[in-house]
Parts: C-alpha cells; structure tokens; sequence
C-alpha cells in the first residue's frame, strides 16, 4: 500500500473534520511537501509503504531542513498525525516518521528598529498592489499579533465605533481585544472602502477566478521579501520578526508582564521571557526608576524628622 490512500482516508476522518479551516489547508499542504518529496530519486508518494524505513523517513526529513527547521517540523507532525490515523483505522503497521528525531530551531531574537518598520509602511502603502501586504505587517507591529492572523482577520473582528479590534488567535485560542490607534484607523476606514465589499480586511488585492483571497502561507512571505528588498531592508530581518518587535518595545517600555499578555494572547509568563532582552533601553530605564523611588524614600525620610 502506498501513502496516498491513508492520507485520503484521514481526510475524511472525525478527527480531520472538526479541524478549523485553516488549519485543514496548512495539513494538507505540508503532507503534499512530504508526498512529493524526493528521497533516492523517488518522491515518497511513490513509495510502497513496506519500503518507507526509519533511515528514508529520516532523508526526508533532512531535506526538509534544508528549507527550515520550522517547516520541517511541521511538515513531519502533520505526516505524524495522518499515518498514526492510519494505525488506529488499522491501514498500516507501521509510522516510520515516528523515529525521527526533530531538531530544535534556534529561537529568532532579531527584531526591526522604528526606522526599519516605516521604511517598510512608506513603501508598500505607496503602491496599490503592496498596500494590502504593508497593512498585514502592520497589523501585526502595532497589535504584536501573528502574521497569520491578520492575514485572516476580517471585517467582522472590526468595530469602528469603539476603534477596538477582537479576535481568536488561531494557535493558543486566546481571546483578544485591542484599540486601534489613529493612524491604523484612518488606514482601516481607506481599507474598508476599498475592500469591505468581501470578508477579509487585507486580501490579495486582485482576485482570483473572480473571487479576493487572503494570501498563502507561501505566498505571502515571498511577497513580502521582495517588497523589504525593494525597501532597502536588510535580508536578516523577517515579517513574522514584527510581532516580536512591537511586544519588545512594550517590555523596553517598561509595561507589565500581565498587560502584555493581554496583548499578546499568551498565558504563561514563561512564554515572554524570550522577549525580555538585556538593552541600555531597559537598563536605562531600571534604573532612573530605582533613583526616583530612592529619592522619593529619602524625601519622605526627610519629612517625617
């Protein structure tokens, strides 16, 4: 048997259907990357699953490294979720992507200086067929939300009267609520004139068999590249970098680890140590707040004498 009819199989599995949308498409195109996958000359939808062994599951894994450990990562958990469907429907014996040990990514610590950020604003707002790309990156500088998100969100989580946003991160389900400055919202309410005769607040701005869709998981990075390339931005830096930046200046800043979660939708304090970096800015501002707590003892000291 090959891989093909277990993965179909999954697909109208229970557990596959009440998978969000979303979510639905990312699966299925990370197990299209692993079926074809060429490992020894043969892409892996072509292999008999009998022939799959440990060190070919490991090959491909391997080349998908070559692309990211972030993608390969994925790529072998969702290959991981359809074949141990498969063992439990009793399709197959085996899931050799089960012995694959998965590399650990270096957690990314860059982040955009201000200069960066509306270099990037200054250039795709400039031109119609990046604005919708410039007002997804954004979205998720000022509201330090996934790009994922806001390549999703829609007018509905929108509401004008308030100038507030509302929505579900897709990865951890949190609930947030968050204002919208004047300046998003003023480019909000251009948005909205402009495409809020569809769903989603920044789509692909041309359609698609007549139809405006948001952009791919694939899609929108490579845009993105190309318009920070046309920026002048410097290669190193990344959009999904923007989240990042906006919650680490809110801890430079010196904003509370329980406000900040309420931005950023996490719920474990240990999820944003990461962004709490050694900076002068932090220092900085350490400090001139113990002076002013200590003069303030000292004045205090003074008038009680």
């Amino acid at each position: 048997m090959s891989l093909q009819p277990i993965i179909d199989d999954y697909y109208i599995s229970y557990d596959y259907s009440v998978l969000a949308d979303e979510t639905k498409k990312q699966y299925q195109y990370f197990i299209g990357v692993m079926l074809h996958t060429k490992v020894e000359g043969l892409p892996l939808c072509q292999y008999d699953l009998k022939d799959i062994t440990p060190r070919t599951a490991r090959l491909a894994y391997d080349t998908w490294c070559e692309k990211g450990i972030h993608m390969a990562n994925h790529v072998i958990a969702s290959t991981n979720t359809a074949l141990n469907h498969g063992l439990r429907m009793e399709l197959c014996m085996t899931n050799p992507f089960a012995m694959v040990r998965k590399r650990t990514a270096e957690r990314r610590k860059v982040v955009w200086s201000r200069e960066y950020v509306q270099k990037l604003l200054d250039a795709a707002y400039s031109d119609f067929s990046t604005r919708n790309i410039g007002l997804i990156a954004h979205m998720a500088y000022e509201w330090c939300q996934r790009l994922g998100d806001m390549r999703l969100l829609r007018w509905n989580n929108i509401d004008f009267e308030t100038h507030t946003v509302h929505l579900e991160q897709s990865k951890r389900k949190a609930d947030v609520h968050l204002p919208i400055d004047d300046d998003l919202y003023d480019m909000l309410v251009q948005q909205e004139n402009d495409f809020g005769f569809q769903p989603y607040v920044a789509p692909r701005p041309y359609p698609i068999s007549g139809e405006y869709k948001p952009y791919t998981l694939t899609k929108l990075p490579k845009y993105g590249r190309v318009l920070m390339q046309q920026a002048g931005i410097p290669d190193e830096l990344r959009l999904s970098d923007l989240r990042r930046t906006g919650t680490t200046e809110m801890v430079e800043a010196g904003v509370g680890m329980g406000q900040i979660m309420s931005v950023t939708g996490h719920v474990n304090p240990s999820s944003v140590k990461p962004y709490m970096k050694n900076t002068y800015k932090s220092a900085n501002y350490a400090l001139t707040e113990r002076k002013k707590h200590d003069t303030s003892m000292a004045s205090a000291a003074k008038e009680s004498v």
